[in-house]
């Protein structure tokens, strides 16, 4: 169901600390950091990733979140879209549509949920 999810952390360290050690129960590897200090754990079907809030803005319970859906088609990023906004979602950032590079191209909707937490719909159109 999930392509990815971003959490926001405060402190990246006590985060990855916490993170390591309980998804460890599960069998996943100890995550690693990027280029600029996020930390990501990669799985078979999926990512969990840790990040300070870009804004620069204290992390809170949604501030600096995005919870990916996956999608096996750009029609269900569109109705996943529809739908949400109709049920108390809000439309953020772009209309759907395709986002990325020639290499990687991503078909793309993103909703607020009603606890304002921000989710996108991702199908992926090119690997």
């Amino acid at each position: 169901m999930f392509s990815h999810v971003m959490i926001g952390a405060n402190d990246i360290e006590a985060s990855k600390k916490f993170y390591d050690a309980s998804l460890a129960v599960f069998g996943y590897e100890e995550g690693v950091y990027d280029e600029h200090g996020r930390v990501f754990y990669f799985t078979p079907k999926g990512v969990l990733a840790l990040t300070k809030p870009i804004n620069g803005e204290a992390a809170t319970h949604g501030n600096g979140s995005t919870i990916g859906l996956a999608a096996a088609n750009p029609g269900l990023v569109d109705e996943w879209h529809k739908v949400g906004a109709a049920n108390g979602g809000v439309p953020v950032e772009d209309p759907p549509g395709i986002r990325g590079t020639e290499e990687r191209q991503l078909y793309l909707a993103y909703l607020r949920d009603p606890s304002g937490n921000k989710l996108c719909a991702t199908h992926f159109v090119n690997k």
